[in-house]
C-alpha cells in the first residue's frame, strides 16, 4: 500500500510557514533528523498523517561554521525537544526556542563537544563539574524527593525529582539519557542488509517492532516491493510481541498495588507466549526472523494455544478488577487529559487511553489488516490497564486470523538491489508501545550514511510528569508502570 509522498528543500522562513500549515491540516511531526553532509549540516523534518497515508519531508541546509535553525517550538511541543536534541548532538542552535537548555547532554559532557558531527573529537574526559538546572519549587512546606537514577531491581536508570507538599506532587521532573549509547551513529557505514541486528537491540522488548521499521525504511530507500504475504507474516510477529508485553504489564500493574497473585499468573502466561515465540521464530524475543527483503518463520502459531491463553488472561484481568482495593487504586490515578495527550504528541496505548485515536496499522499500513480499534477516555491508570486488556484480546484474534488465513511459504527472501545513488527511506510500524519511525539514508557507495530512530517513548515520557500533577508520591510506581516507557528506546 503506497503512501502519498512530498519532499521539498526550502529556506527556514518558508519551512516554518509550511510546517504551520501542515500541523493545521492534521499532520503530526514524526521526527526531526540532523545530518552532517561535510561542508554543511542539513535538517530533515518528517510530517505524517493517516487516512490516507501521507508523508511530507521538509529539508533545510545550515552552514557548519554557525549552524542555526528557526525554532518551531511555538508550533509543536515535540519540535521543541527534537531541537534541543539537535543542539546537544550536532551543535545546531534553535533561534527563538523558549527553553533551549540541554536535553541529551548530561553535566559531565564538556561544552562544545557534539558527538554526531563527523569532525567531533574522540570522547573527552568527563569531569562531572556541571549540574543540571532543575527548577526549584518554593512555598510553605514544599520539599524535594530525588529518586534514582539507580533503582531497585532490574529497571533502567532514570532520575526523578519530585517537588511535593505533604504527599501531593506539585511538580515532577524526569531526567533521562543515562543510557545514551550513540546507537544511531553505530548504523553508519553498515550495508543495507547488515544492520537489522542493531535495530533489534534499540529496545530489547521491542525487537520485532524496531526490526520491522528498519526493514521497511531500507526497502523504501531501495525501492523494494514485497508480496502481501510477507507483510502479513511480519505483522503477525509484531502482534506476538504486543501480546507478551501487554500480559507482563497487566500483572506488573496488579503487583504494584499488592495483588501479587495476579502478577504470578501473568508471568506464567508470559512464559507460555515466549515459548510460542520460540516455536515460531527460534527466538523468545522474536529476533532473527526479519531482515530487509526477507522474512522467515519456522512455524505458524497454534490457534488453540492462543485462544487458551486469551481466555486465561481475561479471567485474571476480571479477578484483578473485581478486587475493590485494586480498582480503587487504579481509578482516578495519574490522569492524562485528552487535550494534554494531544498537545504532547502522545502515541500508542498512552494516547488511546486518553481518547486520542492513533494507530499506524491503520494510518500507515503496509497491508490491509482487520485491526480492532480499542479506546478509552478517562486517561487514568484504570484506562491504561483496561486498554491493554482489550488490546490483548484484539491482538490474539488478529494473530489467529493471520495464521489461519496464511497461504504460501513461511520463508521469503528477495535480493536487495544496488542503486549506486544516494537514497532515503522511511519505515513506520505500530509497535506495542505505539508508533515507531525509522529513517535511513543510503549513500552512493551502498552503505547506510544516516539512521534516525524515534521510539514512541520519546513522545510519551513527557506525559508522565503531567499526569503526576496532584497525584500522591506513593502512587508514582503505579503511574510509572501504567506508562511503562522504554529508557533505552528514548535514550538511544
Amino acid at each position: 500500500m503506497k503512501p502519498l509522498w512530498q519532499r521539498d528543500r526550502m529556506s527556514q522562513d518558508r519551512l516554518a510557514d509550511v510546517a504551520e500549515e501542515l500541523l493545521g491540516r492534521g499532520f503530526r511531526l514524526g521526527l526531526v533528523a540532523a545530518h552532517d553532509d561535510g561542508a554543511d549540516l542539513r535538517v530533515v523534518y518528517l510530517f505524517l498523517a493517516g487516512g490516507p497515508d501521507r508523508r511530507v519531508e521538509l529539508e533545510c541546509v545550515v552552514p557548519k561554521r554557525d549552524p542555526a535553525v528557526r525554532s518551531l517550538a511555538y508550533l509543536s511541543f515535540p519540535a521543541s525537544r527534537f531541537e534541543r536534541e539537535m543542539a546537544d548532538l550536532y551543535g545546531i542552535r534553535c533561534v527563538g526556542h523558549p527553553k533551549a537548555r540541554r536535553l541529551v547532554r548530561h553535566a559531565h559532557w564538556p561544552e562544545g563537544w557534539h558527538p554526531m558531527r563527523h569532525d567531533a573529537s574522540p570522547a573527552p574526559e568527563f569531569d562531572g563539574a556541571g549540574h543540571f538546572p532543575f527548577v526549584t519549587v518554593e512555598g510553605p512546606g514544599v520539599y524535594e524527593i530525588p529518586v534514582g537514577p539507580v533503582h531497585a531491581g532490574l529497571i533502567e536508570p532514570g532520575h526523578f525529582r519530585f517537588s511535593v507538599a505533604g504527599e501531593t506532587v506539585l511538580r515532577l521532573k524526569a531526567r533521562l539519557w543515562f543510557v545514551h549509547r550513540g546507537v544511531e551513529r553505530l548504523f553508519e557505514g553498515r550495508s543495507p542488509d547488515g544492520a537489522v541486528d542493531l535495530a533489534e537491540r534499540v529496545s530489547g522488548d521491542t525487537s520485532a517492532g524496531h526490526a520491522l521499521a528498519h526493514c521497511l525504511a531500507i526497502e523504501d530507500a531501495l525501492g523494494v516491493e514485497l508480496p502481501d504475504e510477507v507483510h502479513r507474516l511480519r505483522a503477525m510477529l509484531v502482534e506476538l510481541e504486543r501480546l507478551y508485553n501487554h500480559a507482563a504489564d497487566l500483572g506488573a500493574l496488579a503487583n504494584d498495588v499488592g495483588f501479587g497473585i495476579a502478577h504470578a499468573h501473568t508471568q506464567r502466561i508470559r512464559e507460555r507466549l515466549l515459548r510460542v515465540n520460540a516455536d515460531v521464530t527460534g527466538h523468545r524475543l522474536l529476533r532473527g526472523a526479519m531482515r530487509p527483503g526477507a522474512v522467515a518463520v519456522r512455524a505458524l502459531p497454534d490457534a488453540a494455544t492462543l485462544q487458551s491463553v486469551a481466555a486465561d488472561l481475561a479471567e485474571i484481568a476480571e479477578l484483578t478488577l473485581r478486587n475493590t482495593v485494586v480498582y480503587d487504586r487504579f481509578a482516578g490515578t495519574a490522569v492524562l487529559l485528552q487535550d494534554d495527550a494531544r498537545a504532547l504528541g502522545c502515541l500508542g496505548y498512552v494516547a488511546r487511553a486518553s481518547g486520542v485515536r492513533t494507530d499506524a496499522r491503520l494510518e500507515h499500513p503496509t497491508t490491509a489488516l482487520p485491526v480492532t480499534e480499542v479506546h478509552a477516555a478517562a486517561g487514568d491508570v484504570l484506562a491504561r490497564y483496561t486498554l491493554r486488556r482489550d488490546e490483548f484480546a484484539a491482538s490474539t484474534e488478529l494473530v489467529r486470523h493471520l495464521s489461519e488465513s496464511h497461504s504460501g511459504p513461511i520463508e521469503y527472501v528477495e535480493s536487495l538491489p544496488v542503486r549506486g545513488a544516494a537514497r532515503s527511506g522511511i519505515g513506520i510500524v505500530e509497535g506495542w508501545r505505539g508508533t515507531i519511525v525509522h529513517r535511513v539514508e543510503i549513500d552512493a557507495a551502498d552503505t547506510i550514511s544516516r539512521a534516525k530512530i524515534v521510539d514512541p517513548s520519546w513522545f510519551n515520557w513527557p506525559a508522565l510528569p503531567v499526569a503526576m500533577a496532584d497525584t500522591i508520591v506513593p502512587d508514582f510506581p503505579l503511574a510509572n508502570k501504567s506508562f511503562n516507557q522504554s529508557y533505552a528506546g528514548n535514550d538511544l
